[in-house]
């Protein structure tokens, strides 16, 4: 945390008259500065907001009173994390918050932080797990798990740095679904040619379950957008199903996909089933950990 912040004008976190300073005395290797985290609280709130506060809001929002809300509030203005419109007197982060968010989003590696949270989602689905991410033809696998036993004979078949199809796996139903233009939800200028060539080679091969006019696939990507996951059972691969989720970045784009699949016999095909459901929190949790939020 930046020096400023241990400025005397939060040296102190008592009572609303500020009397009770902290003590010099540290109770824990861990020990920090109260003042910082109770004045965060503050910031929470205003980033929370839909918009500007009132400063009766704000100190509402952070369950503090309002005569200490101020004092915190004038220290933030100071270092430029909030601002204050003279008009309206509201309350709204200011320029050095903004640094800060670009800053962290710059530093965000996305596959990064999802391998991170496969282990625990692995322990909740106990299914083979991986992440896809946008190439130059297509959804690719970059990153692969199997849960612990004997080998599934299904994983011979797919490897890292393959590119899914976008019409028969889950993978690439769900990049087709939101790798989207516009609020019709038009195919993105990148993935149009793909879906165009792949929609024809599959209205000439007549397979089950697969689309093969733009106007079944739209209708199958709407599903996939209703749902928030999208899900293939038996077309990829004999006996086998699979999800995959959409994982957004701060600017509501597309960064990549978790993807469950399993043998059948194992697997839960429910929409909010055992494999679903953690599957589609697991990507919310990310998207929002990325900064993104719903409109």
């Amino acid at each position: 945390m930046p020096a400023p912040f241990l400025s005397s004008d939060l040296a102190s976190d008592g009572g609303d008259d500020g009397s009770l300073p902290l003590s010099p005395q540290l109770p824990s290797p861990r020990a920090g500065i109260q003042s910082v985290e109770v004045g965060f609280a503050l910031l929470a709130a205003l980033s929370a907001s839909s918009g500007p506060l009132m400063l009766r809001d704000v100190a509402a929002a952070a369950s503090m009173s309002a005569a200490k809300a101020h004092r915190y509030l004038v220290s933030f203005q100071r270092l430029a994390l909030v601002v204050q419109d003279p008009s309206t007197a509201r309350y709204d982060l200011g320029p050095a918050a903004l640094q800060l968010g670009l800053a962290c989003l710059s530093r965000l590696d996305s596959v990064k932080l999802a391998r991170q949270r496969m282990a625990l989602l692995m322990g909740q689905v106990g299914q083979t797990l991986a992440l896809a991410v946008w190439g130059n033809q297509g959804p690719t696998l970059v990153h692969w798990e199997e849960p612990g036993g004997p080998p599934l004979a299904m994983t011979v078949n797919l490897r890292l740095g393959d590119v899914m199809p976008l019409l028969s796996s889950a993978t690439g139903l769900c990049f087709s679904a939101f790798l989207t233009s516009g609020p019709a939800h038009a195919p993105h200028p990148r993935l149009a040619p793909l879906l165009q060539d792949e929609l024809r080679r599959a209205h000439h091969a007549g397979l089950p379950g697969v689309p093969s006019t733009l106007a079944e696939a739209a209708d199958m990507f709407a599903e996939v957008r209703r749902r928030g996951i999208a899900r293939v059972v038996n077309t990829l691969l004999p006996g086998v199903a699979g999800f995959c989720a959409p994982v957004f970045d701060a600017d509501g784009h597309l960064a990549l996909g978790m993807v469950a699949v399993g043998p059948l016999a194992g697997f839960d095909t429910q929409w909010d089933g055992a494999v679903a459901a953690p599957l589609r929190a697991a990507a919310a949790q990310l998207s929002a950990d990325l900064g993104f939020r719903p409109a």
